[in-house]
């Protein structure tokens, strides 16, 4: 009965205090919630090792035309004709990923991308003649765009508001790709094995990372129906998406001529092309960069807006010097400029499309590909007309559009954004 009693006077006691105020939102003492941790986990390092796949056979293709020109003899004009089949296949993807997305799975979409493009690589560098290789071509376009747009969709998904970091780690391994595969490709065109293997290295690469993660379920998020008529991407998404595309046509332009206009300061042909890695080499320089400055988030539009005036600035320099070691560091420091363009605008793209990543992804890719034909046959047409020199003047129009392209894509997104 005591015991009841003292139970009783205890419960009575606690009913009488005053209730305690509930703890602030946040981290202990009301700070702002820290930003969820960065983690590479399966899902991301698969990502990561097929990009760079992809990547290497986009930057061996360039230079294995030229070999292969000079075993079939086709003209120029048919060399540009595989470029422009390869930018085909990346607007068919960009057309075509959101009706993919939605009725496969990400793992399955990834692997017969990779399969297929294995499949195009194939044809291109065993086909024999020109009508094969040209389809070889197509379809490499094709499933390796899918293959990139899958991956760049995985990534958004894994780390949603950090995809602009995860972007930017990911095009490191490219950037490495991109300086790595020129000169595999031109080492094995000097011995008996022959430039061809090249293109299979990526896809041994691939084999063995669908043995190591094929049972690697990979994550997604799920579709909501944006605000708005239906299939319709907001204003400040097409604005993104064409900076994506223009900033990439920037390093297009410079791959395909810039050691055409190094000629002009007096190197020789394989000097120039040589030349070349320097600017590549710059591009895994600046990823590097941007990857450590993008460990804390809300510095992408900075960065774009530091690395658009940074392009100008060393292209300048590249553009009216007439010394070649000064060009030469100019085409460098573009490299370093250039190098974050695409994966901070494409992350601005996904972002401005709160759930319908895929369909603004797709259209980042549609319109990569129209750009990717249209600036370097531009260019080339101006410099058939008025000289090379006068012609590059295309590169400080893509790097003012980027400028207003980024301006105008910010004041249209919407606050909450």
């Amino acid at each position: 009965m005591a015991h009841t009693l003292l139970v009783y006077r205890y419960t009575e006691r606690r009913k009488a205090l005053p209730t305690p105020a509930p703890a602030p939102p946040g981290g202990p003492g009301g700070e702002p919630p820290r930003p969820a941790a960065f983690v590479r986990d399966a899902p991301t390092l698969l990502s990561y090792a097929a990009l760079g796949c992809f990547t290497f056979w986009l930057y061996a293709f360039g230079p294995a035309l030229t070999l292969l020109r000079d075993e079939l003899g086709f003209s120029y004009s048919l060399l540009g004709g595989y470029s422009v089949l390869w930018s085909a296949g990346a607007v068919l993807t960009g057309i075509g990923f959101p009706w993919a997305a939605r009725r496969l799975a990400r793992g399955t979409l990834l692997w017969c991308a990779a399969l297929v493009s294995a499949i195009g690589a194939a044809l291109f560098t065993l086909g024999g003649n020109v009508p094969v290789t040209l389809l070889g071509a197509g379809v490499l376009g094709l499933a390796g765009t899918m293959l990139l747009a899958v991956l760049q969709a995985t990534l958004s998904d894994r780390h949603g508001p950090r995809r602009d970091r995860a972007l930017t780690e990911a095009n490191i391994g490219a950037g490495a790709s991109a300086v790595v595969a020129p000169l595999v490709l031109g080492a094995l065109a000097a011995t008996a094995v022959g430039w061809r293997v090249t293109f299979a290295l990526p896809a041994a690469v691939l084999a063995v990372l669908f043995l190591r993660y094929r049972r690697q379920p990979l994550p997604t998020t799920p579709r909501r129906r944006a605000a708005g008529r239906a299939g319709r991407l907001p204003l400040a998404c097409w604005l993104f998406a064409l900076l994506t595309a223009a900033s990439s046509a920037i390093e297009f332009c410079l791959v395909y001529f810039a050691p055409q206009l190094l000629l002009d300061t007096g190197l020789t042909a394989a000097a120039a092309s040589t030349a070349l890695s320097g600017n590549l080499l710059g591009i895994l320089i600046g990823r590097l960069l941007g990857a450590a400055l993008t460990r804390r988030p809300g510095r992408s539009v900075t960065l774009l807006y530091a690395s658009l005036v940074g392009t100008a600035g060393s292209f300048a320099l590249f553009w009216l010097t007439d010394q070649p070691t000064v060009a030469i560091v100019g085409l460098f420091l573009c490299g370093v400029g250039i190098a974050n363009l695409y994966p901070l605008a494409l992350a601005l793209t996904l972002d401005a499309a709160p759930g319908r990543e895929d369909q603004a992804n797709a259209r980042s890719q549609l319109v990569l590909g129209l750009f990717a034909a249209a600036a370097p046959y531009l260019l080339g047409s101006l410099a058939d007309r008025h000289g090379l020199a006068a012609a590059f003047a295309l590169e400080p129009v893509l790097i003012t559009g980027c400028i207003l392209l980024l301006w105008g894509g910010l004041r249209a997104r919407p606050r909450s954004t």
